[in-house]
């Protein structure tokens, strides 16, 4: 008997949040491989804010997932059938297999992950695509000096986590933007920023004046909104302001644009977008050295860990929007 391979597709375009009849769930068998190709077992899933912006059609930074599709969604499994030179059978793999339980690759972008070296998990994390958009997004783009104050928004979650850590490796006052007081206290003493604020329940602009008295010279913004305008209000000169995402906006069906822009004119400031595609032909190098920095124990990592199955996906995806989520936050969906 074939194997069974349960799916989530794009059943329709969401407007606003994501509604269960967005989504249509399939049960096919699971492909066979051919020559050149393996099959693997899915194991975690990667669930990320992006996803939210691949349901849309239109113009953007990677083409939209089309209705009837295979939701996308980077992974990590294990290959169980192989007729590649390069994949074994048993080999742990990485890559954007989807929303499902089995997937056929070729492996192109598909990366060996070792997980006697971390947990699977982390493979989607700090030492995945999460990780890397922070490195490069803080490093290339941010590029902060020694002694420089960097304020991360969405300071507690997957990215924003990693950013904080390696602004202070490289010698930065950080302080993290979270919402709530479990979460700006894990920021302070588990990830080691040196301030939080809780924009839930303080006065965003105020705060920074208090923790940022000399101004922001990086920002890492993974929000949007009202904490983004609130920053803006507070540049130093030469400020340089790193845009990674706008979860505040992704449901909303009218986005808020940020109406304090003309600081960037004041302060002499740049707004410039990071898409961690851009760098990949250096990943090994943002991951080896990420690798060293865990492995000294210098950056730590977190994962929120669901475990249930496929048909679970829509709602552990809304748990982003809702805020529920602590650090990278995975779907285990087998062993």
């Amino acid at each position: 008997m074939s194997t069974i391979n349960r799916q989530i597709r794009l059943a329709a375009r969401p407007v606003g949040e994501p509604r269960p009849t967005d989504w249509q769930h399939v049960e096919e068998p699971a492909g066979q491989p051919g020559d050149g190709e393996f099959l693997v077992q899915v194991l975690c899933l990667s669930i990320d804010p992006a996803m939210r912006g691949w349901m849309n059609a239109g113009r953007s930074y990677i083409r939209p997932v089309e209705i009837g599709d295979v939701m996308r969604a980077g992974a990590v499994g294990r290959v169980i059938a192989s007729r590649h030179p390069g994949f074994a059978v048993g080999d742990h793999v990485s890559g954007t297999f989807g929303v499902q339980e089995y997937c056929v690759s070729d492996g192109r972008d598909v990366t060996k992950v070792d997980p006697a070296a971390a947990p699977l998990p982390t493979y989607l994390g700090t030492l995945g695509m999460s990780g890397l958009t922070a490195y490069f997004g803080l490093i290339e783009v941010g590029r902060p000096e020694p002694g420089q104050t960097v304020v991360v928004s969405g300071a507690a979650g997957a990215v924003g986590s990693v950013v904080g850590q390696i602004a202070r490796i490289l010698g930065c006052r950080v302080v993290g933007i979270a919402g709530g007081e479990a979460k700006c206290r894990m920021v302070v003493d588990e990830f080691g920023f040196d301030a939080a604020i809780d924009y839930q329940n303080e006065d965003v602009r105020k705060a920074l004046r208090e923790h940022a008295p000399d101004g922001v010279d990086v920002y890492f913004d993974n929000v949007g909104g009202d904490v983004l305008d609130a920053v803006l209000t507070r540049l130093a000169r030469g400020a340089r302001v790193v845009v990674c995402g706008a979860i505040s906006q992704y449901n909303s069906t009218k986005p808020q644009g940020p109406a304090n822009y003309l600081s960037l004119l004041v302060n002499r400031a740049s707004m410039t977008g990071i898409v961690v595609f851009d760098y990949a032909d250096r990943y090994a190098e943002g991951i080896a050295r990420m690798a060293a920095w865990r492995a000294e124990g210098r950056l730590k990592s977190r994962e929120d860990v669901v475990s249930g199955s496929v048909a679970d996906f829509p709602d552990t995806l809304m748990r982003l929007f809702r805020g529920e989520n602590h650090g990278k936050l995975v779907l285990k969906i087998a062993d």
